[in-house]
């Protein structure tokens, strides 16, 4: 058995890649789910409907704000895909976390990451019902966010399988239209065909006021909504404990993340901001919608809708998935109550998905309550609850390396090339983004919210460790030795 099958925790216990049998779950992720999963994972509504206000802010410059935030995601999947073939677990970053840096942090990250992924399904959600409105304007949103919550919600709970299969076809969908959504593109470039071919040209791109129209300034202020955009990438980690063969598609699905930036992001941008001028776009309406409404094809923007409908359902769907299995690692990690760690018939965390849905279901009381701020309110607070998760995976990776080097874990056979360097590197960026969001007053409530919700998680793992000490010095103390 290779270094890279076994890896030993700080606290001395032994997990076998591939295997993992005391996890309980069903390893029901075959690989062509796990891929569709990793693709369909960086395409969701951060792209489909929020492009259309940093399209707003930014001008054609977003597409450099998009490669540029995509190196980083590159730079910090790598990171994760050598921890997860040094010891793949469901817990992933969380489990890490706890790892080297300690139990605290650990505790910390997947309760963060499980809020992450809560107001990002209340995010998709209301984004779901925005879309609904297209067909018929006069469905109240929170109707129609409410119907979506426990339709998904019945899907998660019958098994990963149904999970990895509703995930696979959503993915096809996106895939397939964003793909085709280029080529037209290309055919009006190209051929000048339909209304939009009259105005289609490359020179659109710094034609309006230049490729920075608002400054550079103001393109760098669209960074806290491209980073929303990757949300999910990392899910990929969690699908580890339920994945058919992670030594094979883990690394599969991780290194098909570059093409996957270039064409669906990068390529599909560059291709409707030359098809439409960026002026024409609006904030509150998808760009794909808008660019194939002014090309003219026969319902192109209700096909485009409905596909940006299944984005956001994908992400919800994914949301919940993603939440039970968090609270399941906390749980058995004495984190959480005792109850999350249990598995239903099917082999699902049934009760923290439950739980997790409830809290979604705030998402339905804020499209009633204020429809039309739902969106930015829970997109900000999800940005910063995801830029903590990835700085952990960094660190954790930064810390990992070291431990590698002094001969005190074994190598992972998944090595992220620049190794620490690049980890560095992205932690800077996202230290970057994060002053960004603090300097954006309308963005700014997230990192008070995130302040209220590190308070909180602090006073409660201080009442966990009174209660409960043995549950932390244990791993403290390994920690202690290892340096």
């Amino acid at each position: 058995m290779t270094s890279s099958q076994v890896g030993k925790s700080h606290d001395g216990s032994e997990a076998v890649g591939g295997d993992a049998p005391e996890e309980g779950y069903e390893r029901g992720l075959g690989s062509r789910q796990v891929q569709m999963i990793a693709i369909g994972g960086a395409i969701g509504v951060g792209l489909f409907l929020g492009a259309g206000a940093n399209i707003a802010k930014a001008g054609p410059s977003l597409i450099v704000m998009y490669a540029l935030a995509g190196v980083i995601i590159f730079f910090i999947m790598r990171a994760l895909g050598e921890l997860l073939l040094y010891r793949p677990v469901s817990g992933s970053f969380a489990e890490y976390s706890r790892e080297f840096l300690g139990p605290f942090f650990g505790y910390f990250t997947g309760w963060t990451y499980w809020l992450m992924w809560v107001v990002t399904g209340m995010a998709e959600l209301t984004a779901a019902a925005i879309y609904v409105h297209y067909w018929f304007p006069s469905v109240p949103q929170w109707v129609t966010a409410l119907v979506f919550l426990i339709v998904l919600f019945v899907a998660n709970l019958i098994s990963v399988k149904l999970f990895g299969e509703i995930e696979f076809w959503f993915s096809m969908v996106k895939v397939t239209a964003l793909l085709g959504m280029i080529i037209i593109g290309i055919g009006v470039l190209t051929f000048g065909f339909s209304s939009a071919g009259d105005t289609a040209a490359v020179s659109n791109l710094w034609a309006f006021d230049g490729f920075f129209p608002n400054g550079i300034g103001s393109s760098l202020m669209t960074l806290q909504g491209v980073m929303f955009a990757y949300l999910a990438v990392e899910l990929v980690g969690v699908t580890a404990g339920e994945s058919e063969d992670p030594e094979k598609t883990l690394p599969k699905a991780i290194n098909t993340l570059p093409w996957r930036i270039a064409l669906f992001y990068v390529g599909a941008l560059t291709v409707i901001l030359c098809v439409v001028k960026w002026t024409e776009f609006s904030p509150d309406v998808s760009p794909f919608v808008a660019a194939f409404a002014k090309i003219g094809i026969p319902a192109g923007a209700g096909i485009v809708n409905f596909v940006v409908l299944t984005a956001a359902l994908s992400s919800c769907n994914s949301g919940m998935y993603s939440t039970g299995r968090m609270l399941r690692n906390l749980a058995e990690s004495g984190e959480a109550p005792k109850v999350f760690g249990k598995l239903s018939s099917t082999k699902t965390p049934a009760f923290g998905i439950t739980v997790s849905v409830l809290c979604m279901g705030i998402g339905v009381v804020l499209n009633y309550v204020v429809p039309e701020k739902a969106f930015g309110y829970v997109t900000s607070v999800a940005t910063a609850a995801g830029i903590w998760t990835w700085l952990m995976i960094l660190v954790s990776h930064i810390l990992y390396r070291r431990a590698v080097d002094a001969g005190r874990l074994p190598a992972s056979s998944f090595p992220a090339p620049g190794g620490a360097k690049c980890s560095w590197i992205a932690v800077a960026f996202l230290l970057f983004v994060t002053g960004l969001i603090a300097y954006d007053a309308d963005s700014r409530i997230c990192l008070y919210v995130m302040a209220v919700w590190a308070a909180v998680l602090g006073v409660s793992w201080a009442i966990l460790k009174a209660r409960n000490p043995q549950v932390t010095e244990r791993r403290e103390l390994e920690l202690e030795k290892v340096g």
